[in-house]
């Protein structure tokens, strides 16, 4: 495994492209300009983003430009400016629209990955496979993917449960499951990634062998109190949630009583190590004020 931190800026290999993680939104925010820098052999980068922007807006009515916003970066001076930034989808997109040579490796990229999940909807197997060999690269043990499969398997069993209650929203899943989180460790699932040190990597795949038991009790024990009780709306499936985590912690107190340790870990299986932009910007700020 390497030493890099995995992001779009990956595909830029030996071009620095500025990113800017939003811990609410958990996604990243890249710089339009370093992007146009690594693409084309333009002398002025920020010249060629409003042209093309420009010409996105008038032109082809591109919702690329619409959705740029601004937020601060580090200069090459060391100072932060405000610096025009794209979230991952929007950085494809922009990729597509940059008629220059050194975009079409990215665009056959982008049309390859497209191919393979069109086979995938013919072959599902497909996608299992590239999930096992990804894992496997990252270094995780066959027992362990097994494991992890099975989870996501039983996952998919307890959010069936929650349709058949009326759950059928995106925060309300994540309320659920910040709510079984909450009952057995104390923390929902941002505040547990945090904990952890990650960002956009899955928490699951990044907790010890305690700690996906733990979760995966809590879960099923949600599931079987759901299925029996038949709970209906948010309100009545959140305080069944709620129990899932309850005997979940139960579970630990156990555990921490015979091991004589706790079972929750900051540990993670990253590589790299993040650093806190919010926490740089205000240094900097107060240093300028000095």
């Amino acid at each position: 495994m390497d030493n890099k931190l995995e992001t779009i800026s990956n595909l830029f290999e030996g071009k620095e492209i500025r990113s800017h993680w939003n811990s609410e939104e958990e996604e990243y925010y890249f710089s339009v300009v370093d992007v146009i820098n690594a693409l084309t052999d333009s002398k002025n980068p920020n010249d060629y983003w409003y042209r093309l922007k420009t010409r996105m807006s008038n032109e082809e009515k591109s919702e690329v430009s619409t959705k740029c916003r601004q937020l601060k970066l580090k200069s090459k001076d060391g100072k932060y400016r405000e610096t025009d930034v794209l979230d991952t989808k929007g950085i494809l997109r922009l990729i597509e629209s940059v008629p220059s040579p050194k975009a079409e490796p990215f665009k056959l990229w982008l049309a390859s990955l497209g191919s393979e999940r069109i086979d995938e909807v013919f072959d599902p197997e497909i996608a299992v496979n590239r999930a096992v060999e990804y894992y496997r690269n990252k270094g995780y043990t066959d027992d362990w993917i097994k494991a992890r499969l099975t989870g996501i398997v039983d996952r998919f069993k307890l959010t069936d449960v929650w349709k058949e209650g009326g759950i059928n929203k995106p925060i309300e899943y994540a309320l659920l499951t910040n709510e079984i989180y909450k009952g057995w460790s104390g923390m929902k699932a941002s505040e547990y990634k945090k904990h952890k040190g990650i960002r956009k990597e899955s928490l699951r795949d990044n907790m010890t062998d305690i700690e996906v038991a733990l979760t995966n009790i809590g879960e099923i024990a949600a599931r079987d109190i759901a299925i029996t009780e038949k709970p209906q709306g948010l309100e009545e499936n959140l305080k069944v949630a709620k129990r899932g985590g309850g005997v979940a912690k139960g579970a630990r107190d156990l555990y921490e009583k015979e091991t004589k340790k706790s079972a929750i870990s900051n540990k993670n299986s990253l590589n790299y190590k993040y650093v806190d932009e919010a926490k740089e910007i205000e240094s900097k700020g107060s240093e300028s004020n000095e």
